[in-house]
């Protein structure tokens, strides 16, 4: 035994012992409640630390579970003398990929993928994924349930989608931090593990675009919670590390010449990063990335930053041009226009405006600084 039990090796072992159980032949929602049992009795058994091969523990003791809840149902009562596996060495293959592909299934909803992926690829109980994202127990794991049971017929064997995997851990990326899951720090960790069974650029550019992202998450609020906008940020508290490790990982990304778009997001991301002060920014490059963007994806959301990038590179003036080709229900569009009018000089209509956009912020921290900006240029003297 080592001393103490690491949450970190039980998390990156879920996947793989979930695989050998369905391999072997067990029903995947079947084979995730048992690794689930198994993780439990892992906590209870392993005081003082894990096994000395924890991988062939969890498989044993998860395939037990597997075996008895499988001879308590009725329907399947001919297994009732199916004799019980001894403990043995777990085979070498490694099924996490096939996990990533099913968990991202095309037939399952966003919100349904990601929780699937946190608990079957994860590791995360669904207490811990219920509290990430603020909603009962009860109806996380119905949601869960729900996902397994859509996958439940799928071949495990099967070719997956890589844009829908990556897609997936963005949106737990996003979620950023609430309860007692970082899940910022998970989806990076789960990033990690997939770039490791998984060579594609596209997994590298997601991987590189978090971590850019991540070393800026120190500077992002005040100590009192307030938001920092980028510009304002001290960029003394940017983690130099993870912003070094993205870069390189970004560079070996494109160097393949296979451009998607979490390389173009992570390409914006390392020009931010390599900016001393916000005045050094390069946004003419920036703006070339977001062309890039808006050619590969035709995302409204895309062109609305583009608009931003290019009021920063050829003026106020050209941004909200830009900007005027977009329609104003997109999410954040009175934000966007606001600074932009604001950039111009046209200081009551950018009061007027982030105001507005206060009133539709889905974010208390966002809607507070939306708040204070709008009351800043209300507080200036007339001219």
């Amino acid at each position: 035994m080592t001393a103490g039990l690491d949450e970190a090796l039980l998390r990156s072992l879920t996947p793989q012992v979930l695989g050998v159980l369905v391999r072997r032949g067990a029903d995947f929602a079947a084979a995730e409640d048992a690794v689930q049992e198994a993780l439990v009795e892992a906590w209870r058994a392993w005081p003082d630390g894990a096994p000395r091969d924890p991988k062939g523990w969890l498989v044993t003791v998860a395939w037990r579970k597997f075996l008895d809840a499988t001879r308590a149902d009725a329907a399947r009562r001919r297994r009732e003398e199916a004799p019980d596996v001894a403990p043995e060495p777990a085979p070498a293959v490694d099924d996490t990929l096939q996990l990533y592909f099913l968990c991202a299934h095309p037939s399952l909803t966003a919100s349904s993928a990601v929780a699937l992926t946190l608990r079957a690829v994860g590791g995360l109980t669904t207490r811990q994924i219920a509290q990430a994202y603020l909603v009962p127990e009860s109806t996380m794991a119905q949601r869960i349930s729900r996902a397994k049971r859509t996958v439940s017929d799928v071949r495990f064997d099967q070719p997956g989608e890589v844009a829908t995997v990556v897609r997936v851990l963005y949106l737990v990326f996003n979620e950023g931090y609430s309860g007692d899951v970082d899940l910022a720090a998970e989806a990076i960790r789960l990033t990690r593990q997939l770039a490791a069974v998984m060579d594609h650029p596209e997994v590298s550019g997601l991987l590189a675009l978090m971590l850019l992202h991540h070393a800026r998450r120190a500077a992002r609020k005040t100590s009192e919670g307030r938001l920092v906008p980028l510009a304002e940020q001290d960029r003394g508290r940017w983690d130099t590390r993870l912003i070094a490790e993205g870069v390189e990982i970004l560079q070996a990304a494109l160097a393949r010449d296979r451009l998607g778009e979490f390389q173009a997001q992570a390409a914006i991301a390392a020009l931010h990063a390599d900016a001393l002060v916000a005045e050094e920014t390069d946004w003419v490059q920036i703006l070339e990335w977001y062309d890039e963007l808006v050619r590969l994806t035709g995302s409204p959301v895309v062109r609305l930053n583009r608009a931003v990038a290019v009021g920063e590179a050829d003026g106020a003036r050209a941004g909200l041009a830009a900007l005027a080709e977009l329609e104003d229900s997109l999410p954040r569009y009175a934000a966007v226009a606001a600074y932009l009018h604001e950039r111009d000089g046209d200081l009551a209509a950018a009061a007027r405006l982030y105001a507005d956009a206060a009133v539709h912020a889905s974010d208390l921290a966002e809607r507070e600084h939306l708040l204070r900006q709008a009351a800043r240029l209300n507080a200036r003297p007339s001219s």
